[in-house]
C-alpha cells in the first residue's frame, strides 16, 4: 500500500472513531442529568443523620432549584418549540422529547417530596413542639384569634379580582402564590370565579398563631400557612356570597431574560430594561392543589397553558422554597452544629498579609478555612498607603458585602479602584446594578461586563509600591467574593505574588476593561478559547503517556461536564487505557463504564451539608503532576460564552495537599458519594463498616490538622 493510501486509511479510521464517539447513546441528556442531581438534594431531606430543620432546608433547596430549572431550562425548550428551532443536544433528544422525559422523571420526585413533608417532616416537627396547622386542625379558640389577626393585619392588603364577562382574566405574575376561589350568589346555581394573590412578600409564608395563654403554650410553636389562614376567612372578603371552595395555585414563567445588547445604548440600560420583563414571561408551569376542580384547571388551560404537560398537581404546600423561613426558628438543637473555620497559621502569625503572600503562595479551602483573610486582604489594601490600585471582578457579592465596603473605603483613601461588575449574573442583576452605581458614585472605574459574554472569572489584583519597586498581589478563586456563600460552598482560593501569574492577571484585566487582545499568558487558561483547547491537549498528553509508559491518569472534580468535544477526548483516553476519575456534583452528560468506550472512567458525585463548588483538574503527567483550579466547568456556556480562568497550583506544598488530601478524601467517600451508572442512574457507594469515610465531615473534624500539613509542606 502506498503512502497516500495508508494516509487515507488512517483518516478513515479517525472519521469512523469520531462518528462512533458521537453516537447519541453515549451521552446523557443535560436536563435529565440535572434532575438526577436535584433528586440527590431531595434524598438529603430524607436522611435522618441531618438535623430536622436542615432536612427542611434541603426540601426548600429542592423546590428552589426546580423553580429556576423551569424559569430557565424548560422555558428554553418551550422557546425552541414556539420558534420551530430544533437544537439537538449530543444525546439526540428533541425539545418535545426532553419536555416529556422531564415530566416523566419529575412526577415521582414531586410525589416523594410531598410524602416526605406530610408523612415524615410534619410528624417530627410536632414531636419537637413545632405544630403546623391546616384549616381542619384549628380549634374554635385558635380560629377566633387568627380571625382577629387576619382582619387587622392581612385583610387590608388583599385585593380579590373577579373574572367574568365584565372582568378580564387577571394577570398572574411569576411565582406568585394565589387562591382560586369559587363563589355563588344566594339562590343562584351559577359559579363565579375570583383570584386572590397571597401577599407572601409582606408576611411570612408561615404565620405564627398568637397565644392567649403563654404559660401553657410557651414550649410549643404553632403555625399556619398564610394561604390557609386567608382561605379560612374568605367570608370577610366576599360578604353575602357563598364560598364554594378555594384552591392554591402558582404560575412559573419564562424568566431567562434576553438582553438585546446590540440594540441598547449601553449594557446597563439593556439589563435594566430586560429585568422588568422577567415577571411577565410566557408561562411554563402551573402548580395546583391535587384536589382542584377540573373546571378551574380547564379555565387555566385556556388562559395560561400552551401544553397539557404544564400542569403539576401538588399533594402538599405549593412553593416549598418558602420553607426556608422555618430556619428562623430559634432551635439550635434542630440545626447543624456551628463550626469555626480555621485561618492558616502563617496568616495568623504575621499581621503583614502582603509579606506572607510574598514569601509563598497561600491556599484557602472554604468553608473549612475562613473567608476572613480575603476580606482582610482587601481591607488592608484599602488603607495601606503603599497600595496604588485595586482591580476586581464581581459576579455575586450578596447584601451588606464587606468586599464592597472595602472597595468604597479604598476610594475614600484615594486608591485607584477598577471593578468589573457582571450585570448579567442571573437573578442577581438588580443587586449588581445597585453595587455598580454605589461604586461609580464613589469614583471607582466600573465596567459593566462585556457585550456577548459573561465574566465569571474570580480575580482580584492589588498593586503596591515597595522598596524593591512595584509588586502585584493576586487572589483567585473558584467561588464568588461573597462572605455568606463562602460558609456553605466548598471553594478553593489562592493568594500569590508570583510575577508571571501577576503579569497574566494584569493583562487579563486590560482585556476586560479595554481593547487589549492579549492572549499569550504564562500560566492562566482563559475562556473563551484557551481553556477548552488546553484541557483537550492535556488529555491528549495523558494518552501519549499511556502509549509510552502506561501511567496515564486524570482526575477532574467539578460542577458540570457537558461539552461534547471534551467528553469525546475523555472517551478516547479511556479507550487507550488512561485511568479517569470524575467527580461531578451536578450535570454529567458522559456515560461511564461502557465497554470499549468508557470502561476506564468512573463518575461519582457528592451532595451534602456544603455545596460542592470546587473545580480541580489533575493530570498525572508521568509523575510531574499538573493541578489546575479556577472558575470554569466543562460546559459550552463556560468554554464559549464566558470569561473564565483556570490557574495552576505552582507551589509544591499546595499541589501535594490537593493531590494527597483533598482529592483522595472526596474520591474515597463512602457515606455521601454516589456512583453514576451507564443508564444515567446513580447508586450509593458500598459502605465500608471498618473505615467509613464522610469527606465533608472529615475535613471539618480535621481542618486544623490538614491546615498544618499545608504549612509543613510549603515551608519544608
Amino acid at each position: 500500500m502506498d503512502q497516500s493510501a495508508r494516509a487515507g486509511t488512517v483518516d478513515n479510521q479517525k472519521v469512523d472513531a469520531c462518528s462512533m464517539l458521537s453516537d447519541p447513546s453515549l451521552y446523557i441528556n443535560r436536563e435529565l442529568s440535572w434532575i438526577r442531581f436535584n433528586q440527590h438534594v431531595l434524598d438529603e431531606a430524607k436522611d435522618p443523620s441531618h438535623p430536622l430543620l436542615e432536612r427542611i432546608k434541603f426540601l426548600a433547596i429542592f423546590a428552589n432549584n426546580l423553580d429556576e430549572f423551569f424559569m430557565v431550562r424548560v422555558s428554553g425548550l418551550h422557546h425552541q418549540l414556539a420558534e420551530g428551532v430544533i437544537k439537538l443536544p449530543p444525546d439526540g433528544l428533541t425539545p418535545m422529547e426532553q419536555i416529556e422525559r422531564i415530566n416523566h422523571d419529575l412526577t415521582p420526585l414531586l410525589l416523594e417530596q410531598a410524602r416526605v413533608w406530610n408523612e415524615v417532616i410534619l410528624p417530627e416537627l410536632a414531636q419537637e413542639g413545632i405544630i403546623i396547622h391546616n384549616r381542619s386542625s384549628l380549634d374554635e379558640k385558635k380560629r377566633k384569634i387568627l380571625r382577629k389577626y387576619f382582619y387587622r393585619e392581612i385583610f387590608p392588603v388583599l385585593t380579590p379580582l373577579a373574572f367574568d364577562k365584565s372582568h378580564p382574566f387577571p394577570f398572574i405574575s411569576n411565582l406568585a402564590l394565589n387562591l382560586a376561589v369559587i363563589l355563588k350568589r344566594p339562590g343562584s346555581p351559577d359559579e363565579l370565579f375570583a383570584r386572590i394573590k397571597i401577599p407572601k412578600t409582606l408576611f411570612s409564608r408561615l404565620v405564627k398563631i398568637p397565644s392567649d395563654n403563654e404559660r401553657n403554650e410557651i414550649d410549643n410553636i404553632e403555625l399556619i400557612f398564610l394561604e390557609d389562614l386567608i382561605a379560612d376567612n374568605l367570608d370577610l372578603l366576599f360578604p353575602g356570597m357563598e364560598i364554594v371552595a378555594s384552591y392554591p395555585f402558582r404560575v412559573t414563567r419564562d424568566a431567562d431574560i434576553e438582553i438585546e445588547e446590540d440594540e441598547a445604548d449601553d449594557l446597563l440600560s439593556a439589563v435594566e430594561q430586560s429585568i422588568s420583563k422577567r415577571w411577565i414571561g410566557t408561562p411554563v408551569r402551573i402548580e395546583t392543589s391535587m384536589d382542584i376542580l377540573p373546571s378551574i384547571t380547564e379555565m387555566m388551560r385556556t388562559k395560561l397553558a400552551r401544553y397539557p404537560h404544564m400542569f403539576y398537581p401538588a399533594d402538599g404546600p405549593i412553593g416549598m422554597a418558602d420553607l426556608f423561613c422555618l430556619m428562623n426558628i430559634d432551635r439550635p438543637d434542630l440545626k447543624d452544629s456551628p463550626f469555626a473555620p480555621v485561618i492558616p497559621e502563617r496568616l495568623e502569625a504575621d499581621p503583614d498579609i502582603f509579606n506572607v503572600i510574598k514569601q509563598r503562595d497561600i491556599m484557602l479551602f472554604h468553608p473549612y478555612e475562613s473567608f476572613q483573610p480575603v476580606i482582610r486582604f482587601l481591607n488592608t489594601a484599602a488603607h495601606d498607603p503603599d497600595v496604588l490600585a485595586i482591580k476586581i471582578t464581581l459576579y455575586r457579592t450578596g447584601t451588606n458585602s464587606p468586599i464592597i465596603q472595602a472597595l468604597l473605603d479604598a476610594r475614600e483613601q484615594g486608591k485607584a479602584v477598577s471593578v468589573l461588575v457582571e450585570l448579567k449574573a442571573r437573578f442577581d442583576e438588580e443587586n449588581n446594578i445597585g453595587w455598580a452605581r454605589a461604586l461609580e458614585r464613589a469614583g471607582a472605574h466600573v465596567v459593566f461586563g462585556i457585550m456577548g459574554l459573561k465574566v465569571h472569572a474570580k480575580l482580584c489584583l492589588v498593586v503596591r509600591k515597595e522598596k524593591t519597586g512595584i509588586v502585584r498581589y493576586v487572589h483567585m478563586s473558584s467561588g464568588n467574593y461573597n462572605a455568606v456563600t463562602a460558609k456553605i460552598y466548598t471553594d478553593i482560593g489562592l493568594f500569590t505574588a508570583n510575577e508571571e501569574i501577576s503579569s497574566d492577571v494584569s493583562h487579563l484585566f486590560n482585556v476586560l476593561t479595554g481593547y487589549s487582545q492579549y492572549s499569550s499568558y504564562h500560566h492562566l487558561l482563559v475562556a473563551p478559547g484557551g481553556i477548552k483547547i488546553r484541557i483537550i491537549s492535556l488529555i491528549e498528553r495523558e494518552i501519549e503517556r499511556q502509549h509510552t509508559h502506561g501511567d496515564g491518569r486524570i482526575i477532574f472534580k467539578l460542577n458540570a461536564l457537558q461539552d461534547a468535544e471534551v467528553i469525546r477526548a475523555l472517551f478516547r483516553a479511556s479507550q487507550e487505557g488512561v485511568v479517569i476519575h470524575l467527580q461531578v456534583r451536578g450535570i454529567c452528560c458522559l456515560r461511564p463504564e461502557i465497554t470499549g468506550i468508557s470502561d476506564n472512567i468512573t463518575v461519582t458525585t457528592i451532595v451534602g451539608r456544603f455545596l460542592e463548588h470546587t473545580r480541580i483538574y489533575y493530570f498525572h503527567n508521568g509523575g510531574d503532576p499538573l493541578v489546575l483550579m479556577g472558575s470554569s466547568d466543562l460546559m459550552p456556556r463556560n468554554l464559549k460564552r464566558r470569561i473564565e480562568v483556570l490557574y495552576p497550583a505552582l507551589d509544591p506544598g499546595i499541589r501535594n495537599e490537593i493531590i494527597n488530601t483533598i482529592l483522595p478524601i472526596h474520591l474515597h467517600d463512602t457515606i455521601k458519594a454516589r456512583m453514576l451508572k451507564p443508564d444515567g442512574s446513580y447508586v450509593r457507594i458500598p459502605p465500608n463498616p471498618e473505615k467509613p469515610i464522610h469527606a465533608q465531615k472529615w475535613l471539618l473534624d480535621n481542618r486544623e490538622i490538614w491546615n498544618r500539613n499545608i504549612l509543613l509542606n510549603t515551608t519544608g
